[in-house]
């Protein structure tokens, strides 16, 4: 039976060395930090030695709920996997987050979160039934796709069980392998190489549980006037011309559903397609046949996600690859795939196999499109250019379009697409107002405006042509989206910035703690919650820097967004944005300006509280946030400032 706050009130912890099996308290951490990544990130630090690698069972692989899951009409059912992640540089913590049911069904079962520790000698995957848990022999299951072991197990223990598992590429410790659980929810930064470094195949979970919030009148009153306010989000399908069936398919909980969709061919071949996954092989495909060969991108994506590859990362080291093969330096004939004939499904086929079992010159990908270019030399890391961001994903929301997202880039392990989404998303609403774009007939550049002025710190935020209130954007930002990755909610609808059917149509930002508060019966308003976030981004600072983060020194960029002027962005080719007083501008041909960037970098400190010339966090500052245990850590290996 759950608690009547919404959390579940254990976290199961498995050490797969031992088989022992024991629970912790949720209420000892979601006080302090909500759920989700919050936790995740607490836990981290508590049981990882900075020394501790990556595919070492010492390593802790965490899935994490937020207070939220499992609640109907709140889009708050994501859930979120964290580690020691071996996509960073320097291979550190980093976090993941999915979407589906998983997370809502392991809330059903019991659990807020699972944190797995240890080595199995023999495969295993993980069995969670309300109070039974079991790990069971997967030997059977060894070397088959992540996509078919998700079916096998479902077949084997009923369709209500929720599987996430891991494909070829996460048996074979690559780099880029990848999570996919129930609805192909798929998640990355290398965690799927972390849990077959631990020979676990798969966790099944089934819940014969339900949620209760505090105060359920309340939680309906709040979730009524959302869908009142909310008209729903536009359903942008991708490719435009899909295989012949659709099924939309959206998230547990969901308020009015996305573009998420299942396709299937003519043959029976069934999968998601959304967002990056959607277009990744679709220009390829269209230039390799002369017109849209929707099976062959379809099947790309198949092929990536049955396998275990990260479809962004991939997308990248293809964009690399044909750099290096225009350039005359790889071929058909030196890397034993087949470059000439990109857009292809032997193509694709080849690659993606070589990378996941690691054959050949799939060994030097599977490192990723930076690592291999280091590997290969003779001038190939130069081919990288603009590709890629943090991560070895493809650059996305470009800090050159966004100047807020640049500081969103630097201070994170990783590429922060929640964060960047508050920007890059809000404008890609704004460029379909433009456009006379249907569901768009709300938007203006004045509710921009507004919205900059309500959510961001001001409207200067707003201009994108001055890197004037960007700074403090970014910390608005940061704080509010890592407790909304604690709590956890979906990007597309939170935060609500802006309201189809009100008068001013301008967004609500005390929205999340009114649905916290209702929900926990902890009463909090929109800055203590926000404090919350203030005291996350806090801890993950001092996890980064307790494992080798030099603070100001490592706050950076890569070197192209100071050096390739900015040619074109996906769905905005003229890289239109507002600028002064909220005249239409181009960013077209624009750099990340150096000077410009660092005085931002002080300012964002000064903000932070932290000082400003190394970057780092004062005791002072720790102690302020209620992290003192933290504090005297750090003190102790001399990374306060």
């Amino acid at each position: 039976m759950l608690q009547n706050d919404g959390y579940a009130g254990k976290v199961l912890c498995v050490d797969l060395s031992t088989s022992a099996v024991t629970n912790l308290s949720t209420s000892d951490y979601s006080t302090r930090f909500v759920g989700g990544r919050g936790i995740a990130a607490k836990i981290y630090w508590d049981e990882l030695s900075p020394q501790t690698g990556p595919c070492d069972p010492g390593n802790c692989l965490m899935f994490f709920t937020g207070p939220l899951a499992g609640f109907p009409a709140l889009a708050g059912s994501r859930w979120t996997v964290c580690g020691k992640s071996p996509t960073t540089e320097p291979e550190g913590f980093s976090y993941s987050n999915l979407g589906g049911h998983w997370g809502a069904h392991l809330k059903f079962a019991g659990y807020d979160g699972i944190v797995i520790k240890g080595r199995s000698d023999e495969p295993v995957y993980l069995s969670i039934q309300d109070e039974t848990v079991q790990i069971r022999d997967a030997r059977y299951l060894w070397g088959k796709g992540a996509a078919q072991t998700r079916e096998a197990l479902k077949a084997e223990l009923g369709k209500s069980a929720k599987v996430v598992a891991i494909g070829p590429a996460g048996e074979h410790l690559v780099p880029l392998a990848i999570l996919l659980a129930d609805n192909d929810a798929s998640g990355s930064c290398g965690f799927g190489a972390v849990m077959g470094s631990k020979n676990l195949k798969a966790i099944a979970v089934k819940g014969s549980g339900s949620v209760k919030a505090a105060y359920p009148d309340r939680l309906s009153a709040v979730t009524r006037h959302i869908r009142q306010v909310r008209k729903g989000y536009p359903r942008i399908i991708f490719p435009q011309s899909p295989p012949s069936k659709m099924k939309w398919d959206f998230c547990y909980g969901c308020i009015w559903g996305c573009g998420r969709a299942i396709f299937e061919t003519e043959d029976g071949a069934k999968g998601k397609l959304l967002c990056g996954s959607g277009v990744f092989y679709e220009g390829r495909a269209r230039k390799y046949y002369g017109e849209y060969n929707s099976d062959v991108s379809f099947r790309a994506t198949r092929l990536c996600d049955d396998y275990g590859l990260d479809t962004e990362a991939i997308d990248g080291l293809m964009m690399w690859l044909s750099r290096c093969y225009r350039a005359g330096i790889l071929s058909d004939d030196n890397t034993g795939i087949p470059l000439s004939k990109i857009g292809s499904l032997e193509y694709i086929e080849t690659l993606v196999r070589k990378i996941a079992l690691r054959e050949g010159f799939g060994d030097v990908l599977s490192q990723g499109t930076v690592k291999a270019a280091q590997i290969v030399g003779r001038g190939t890391h130069e081919l990288i250019g603009d590709i890629i961001s943090k991560g070895g994903h493809v650059s996305s929301h470009d800090p050159r379009l966004y100047i807020t997202n640049a500081m969103l880039y630097a201070t994170e392990p990783r590429m922060p697409i929640q964060q960047i989404h508050e920007v890059g998303l809000l404008i890609v609403r704004w460029l379909g107002w433009l456009g006379n774009q249907e569901g768009r007939d709300h938007f203006s550049t004045s509710l921009v405006r507004a919205i900059g002025k309500k959510f961001w710190g001001g409207e200067i935020a707003a201009d994108f042509s001055t890197y004037e209130g960007k700074a403090l954007a970014a910390k608005k930002i940061q704080d509010r989206q890592y407790v909304k990755e604690s709590l956890i909610t979906c990007d597309f609808y939170w935060p609500m910035t802006d309201f189809e059917t009100t008068e001013d149509h301008l967004g609500d930002p005390t929205l999340e703690s009114q649905v916290y508060s209702a929900v926990t019966g902890r009463e909090v308003d929109e800055e203590q919650l926000y404090r919350v976030g203030e005291r996350i981004v806090n801890l993950q600072r001092a996890i980064l820097v307790r494992e080798g983060h030099q603070g100001r020194k490592d706050d950076r960029l890569p070197e192209a967004y100071f050096t390739v002027p900015l040619r074109t962005f996906m769905g905005n080719p003229e890289c239109l944005v507002p600028g002064v007083d909220g005249e239409l501008t181009s960013r077209k041909g624009a750099v990340v300006d150096r000077d410009r960037f660092e005085e931002m970098k002080s300012e964002y400190y000064q903000l932070r509280g932290w000082d400003v010339d190394s970057g780092l966090q004062p005791e002072e500052k720790l102690k302020e946030l209620g992290l003192s245990d933290i504090a005297s850590e750090l003190k102790k290996g001399s990374v306060l400032a």
